[in-house]
């Protein structure tokens, strides 16, 4: 919305108020509001992006980085909406340091007060979420629905996270000496280095930043390049916490190496590919430090004859298209029976025609592609796709009629399990779909992935149902449900996919160490010290 009408002169006015009546009535006022400024015709948060280009965040403060800058391109627009910095290892030296004197100081609080510190985080973020859903949409280019809602889904975690790590810290075991106490203590491992992806920054951060605090931790955050103005524009939210307990340095790769290799971090957070999961993971290594992996997702989508076919056409167009189809748990890869299998790609075509595409400022369903490099690397896909004789069902090219922008057409084509598209994450706006002739074979195509994040089942029946559920090898099964979390369940994968667990009692684990404690009430002599007794000599023992 902001994109139009800074480009809009006085003189035309009534085009404005038309545009601005479409989108009162679509539910956006508020939205529409933050963004009109008047006369300059740019928002507040164009003007706030601007001012953060070439920070990092340190010790509370946004800090001018003097590492080299790189331009932030709007993917709708192809315009510059400003820059993020290579942070230097002085600086990332400055903030590790930061970082573990503000971890001390956090610890040493109460938890109570820990928790009131976290919700008073997650209602600065839902405060925040319509200015950063702006600024994540002019960055990677997802609709403002979903930039916006990005906000309270991280409220979310933490709220959820500041309750359940005050429960316990640990745990009273039967003592194995009478009339003593023994007992584990959980501890925080001490500064958390997050590397998040672009295509959910605000949410994913929020996830490992909620649970790492929750354990007493200080964590400091490396966004993706693309995103890297929205973490550092979420920060609004953190400045009540003690100087340094939570801090955003930008860069690429070197930037993230300095930080997992560091020898005053304690443990990695890892969102993206696999192969750059491996490379932290094997950094990780060298110092044995614990690393929570999410590396790639390949995610099987099965429909069976029992199945609602509208509803299910509908889901798999929600499961494939939402961000683009740049989302970890995306349907990449759909096995349909065939007794159902034209009818479900009509539906699903359908669907895929009916979305809306433009600018996430715009009343649209599906953005652009985060950047150049994405849109050119899935248009190898699906050309690859087609080259080993994929049937497009719809499709399949660069929107038409733009002239600007990274868009690409949501696009459903009919494969075989042997095509290459069904084995890799393609990460775009894809729908390949192939015909199966009973469970058993689209389970088994479901399992035939090096990656295990999560699959989807559409099915009434229950046997179906439980089969699916134990049967496929992931660490998430959705029956009848794509796409859905929930803060208290465990969130991560299997296989190439990754290690650990985000959300849950269990996202808490990474962060945390174990210490064995045994307490005698008195000192008293233990029959187990020297010296040993006569009779328990080999020699008295075997005569």
């Amino acid at each position: 919305m902001g994109q139009f009408l800074e480009n809009e002169s006085f003189a035309s006015y009534p085009r404005v108020f038309a545009r601005i009546q479409a989108f009162i009535e679509s539910d956006n006022w508020a939205y529409l509001a933050s963004c009109y400024q008047g006369a300059e015709m740019t928002t507040a948060v164009q003007r706030r992006m601007r001012d953060l280009s070439g920070h990092n965040y340190i010790a509370n403060q946004w800090q001018p980085s003097s590492g080299e800058l790189i331009d932030l391109i709007d993917p709708a627009t192809e315009e510059v909406v400003g820059q993020y910095a290579h942070a230097t290892k002085a600086e990332v030296d400055e903030a590790v340091v930061a970082a573990n004197a503000a971890q001390k100081q956090w610890w040493a609080m109460s938890a109570l007060d820990r928790a009131n510190a976290m919700h008073e985080v997650a209602e600065r973020m839902i405060e925040l979420s319509v200015e950063t859903g702006e600024c994540l949409t002019r960055e990677m280019g997802k609709p403002f629905r979903e930039s916006n809602w990005e906000g309270g889904a991280a409220a979310s975690s933490f709220r959820y996270y500041a309750e359940i790590a005050r429960h316990e810290q640990g745990r009273v075991a039967g003592p194995a000496i009478a009339g003593q106490i023994h007992m584990v203590l959980k501890e925080p491992v001490g500064t958390v280095v997050s590397i998040v992806p672009y295509n959910f920054p605000l949410l994913l951060a929020g996830w490992q930043v909620a649970a790492a605090l929750a354990a007493g931790n200080a964590v400091i955050i490396k966004p993706s390049e693309l995103t890297s103005l929205t973490l550092l524009y979420s920060m609004a939210a953190f400045d009540h916490l003690p100087s340094g307990l939570v801090q955003v340095l930008t860069g690429g790769a070197q930037t993230g190496q300095d930080l997992v290799g560091h020898k005053d971090t304690h443990a990695i957070a890892f969102t993206g590919s696999v192969k750059a999961a491996q490379a932290v993971a094997t950094t990780a290594a060298l110092q044995f430090k614990p690393a929570l992996i999410e590396a790639s997702g390949n995610d099987a989508f099965i429909v069976m004859p029992s199945a609602d076919i509208d509803t299910a056409a509908r889901g798999a167009a929600f499961a494939a298209f939402l961000n683009c189809g740049q989302v970890c748990t995306s349907a990449e890869r759909f096995y349909v029976h065939e007794d159902i299998y034209d009818e479900f790609v009509a539906k699903l075509s359908s669907h895929a025609k009916a979305l809306r595409v433009g600018s996430g400022l715009e009343l649209v369903d599906i953005g652009p592609m985060s950047s150049r490099r994405e849109l050119e690397r899935f248009e190898k896909i699906v050309d690859r796709a087609i080259e080993q004789g994929a049937e497009v069902a719809c499709g399949g090219s660069r929107s038409t009629g733009r002239t600007t922008g990274w868009f690409y057409e949501p696009t459903v084509l009919k494969t075989t399990h042997d095509m290459d598209v069904m084995h890799g994450e393609c990460f775009g706006p894809l729908a390949p779909i192939c015909k199966v002739t009973s469970l058993d074979q689209a389970i088994d195509f479901a399992n035939d992935s090096e990656l295990g994040l999560g699959a989807n089942i559409y099915t009434n029946d229950l046997e179906e149902t439980f089969r699916a559920v134990n049967e496929i090898e992931t660490g998430i099964v959705w029956v009848n449900t794509p796409l859905n979390d929930n803060d208290a369940i465990p969130f991560g994968g299997r296989k190439l996919t990754g290690t650990g667990r985000e959300l849950g009692a269990e996202g808490l684990e990474l962060f945390r160490n174990s210490k064995m404690v045994m307490i005698a009430p008195t000192a008293e002599a233990d029959p187990e010290w020297f010296p040993y007794p006569d009779d328990d000599t080999y020699e008295a023992t075997t005569t």
